[in-house]
């Protein structure tokens, strides 16, 4: 697994900790501090707002005051672009001098103009946005030669002492070999990991013909996994037990709490990619959402959900009831044939309801009345 051994050590004391009290508890804290971006990628559906709601920006103070409240060991800084975000080293600091770990989510387009304002740190990795090789990625975002302005950041990254990983979204239609040789590429060039993900339906995002089902996800991910050892060959910041799920040898039910995620809106109910409500509080998004709502085989939109924010909370605690299990990935690979686990049954699922617009003119309300919780920018920054 491509995390360092003092961040696997201190997260898996936090998770059996927290198994071991009972309850619902959060692993990482997702945090999109504001939604405007420097791209307009095909498969984002985080980015489609009006410009009053793409000008506001979570405080740091709202920031520090997150992850006091959620109590998660780390916190993974995406958007929109964080680097567009003017107080976005010091809030990577305020997290450092804090003991959490800090992953900042970055299209690296403007890494080099910004790099002088970061150090550094034991808890603190860059996460380059790359979903493929140059043809691959480049199509991915709708700009070309953003691919190769990526790979100029890792080797920056690299060069001045960073730790450096990528995130790739992989869509229906890629190619498991070409994946696989990108794979390959990414760790010749000495990133330190990768983090790896089916990509979601968003309901907004402008490309809807290249999304995953379960069924393609788990034989694409079947196919490229054979081609590196059972993924042996690769330093995946993934969970093996996640892998595995993912090459469809696992029956998981999501855990949308274990990754919370707080926006300009608020908390997101129930999770990174669903947004069906808002809370004002940690506390009142724990208490307050009816969880059991949710989930593959309770809810249409979650039908064909693989993604990480949903299942490396459900991975994390099988890892602690069965560790043979990990342990079995790590030495032999992830099995890559034979048949799939049992799928859950969608028969019963309630249909999807559609609340976005409702959202945003409640926010665009909020903004006019100027009682909005949030700070406006006059552009991004």
């Amino acid at each position: 697994m491509g995390l360092p051994l003092r961040q696997a050590a201190k997260i898996g004391a936090y998770v059996i900790k927290k198994h071991l009290s009972g309850g619902k508890y959060p692993l990482v804290l997702m945090l999109e501090p504001q939604f405007r971006c420097n791209l307009a990628c095909s498969g984002c559906g985080k980015i489609d707002y009006p410009d009053e709601i793409l000008n506001q920006r979570l405080s740091f103070q709202q920031c520090m005051d997150a992850i006091e409240e959620c109590g998660a060991p780390a916190v993974s800084i995406a958007g929109g672009e964080p680097l567009l975000h003017r107080d976005m080293a010091r809030i990577v600091e305020g997290y450092i001098e804090r003991d959490k770990f800090v992953i900042l989510c970055t299209n690296a387009l403007l890494l080099t103009k910004k790099i002088d304002q970061y150090k550094p740190h034991p808890n603190f990795t860059w996460s380059i946005h790359l979903d493929g090789d140059k043809v691959m990625h480049d199509k991915s975002v709708c700009l070309d030669g953003t691919y190769e302005k990526a790979v100029n950041a890792i080797r920056l990254c690299k060069e001045r002492g960073f730790r450096t990983q990528i995130n790739c979204t992989l869509f229906d239609g890629a190619d498991p070999e070409r994946t696989a040789r990108f794979f390959d590429e990414m760790m010749a060039m000495g990133v330190d990991g990768i983090t790896v993900s089916p990509g979601y339906a968003y309901e907004r995002a402008p490309d809807q013909q290249h999304f995953l089902n379960r069924e393609r996800t788990k034989t694409m991910f079947r196919e490229i996994l054979k081609r590196g050892d059972g993924g042996r060959n690769w330093e995946f910041t993934n969970s093996p037990l996640f892998m595995d799920f993912l090459a469809g040898n696992q029956t998981y039910e999501c855990t949308p709490w274990s990754m919370p995620l707080l926006t300009v809106f608020g908390w997101q109910k129930p999770c990174y990619l669903v947004g069906e409500g808002y809370a004002k509080t940690f506390k009142e998004l724990m208490e307050g959402t009816e969880w059991e709502k949710y989930g593959v085989g309770k809810y249409e939109k979650c039908a064909n959900c693989m993604v990480h924010c949903g299942f490396e909370g459900t991975a994390a605690t099988d890892s602690i009831r069965r560790p043979w299990k990990m342990a079995a990935i790590a030495m032999k690979g992830v099995r890559t044939e034979g048949p799939f686990a049992p799928e859950i049954d969608l028969s019963n699922q309630r249909p999807a309801e559609f609340v976005f617009s409702r959202h945003v003119e409640k926010k665009m309300s909020e903004i006019k009345a100027g009682k909005s919780d949030t700070t406006e920018v006059a552009a991004a920054e």
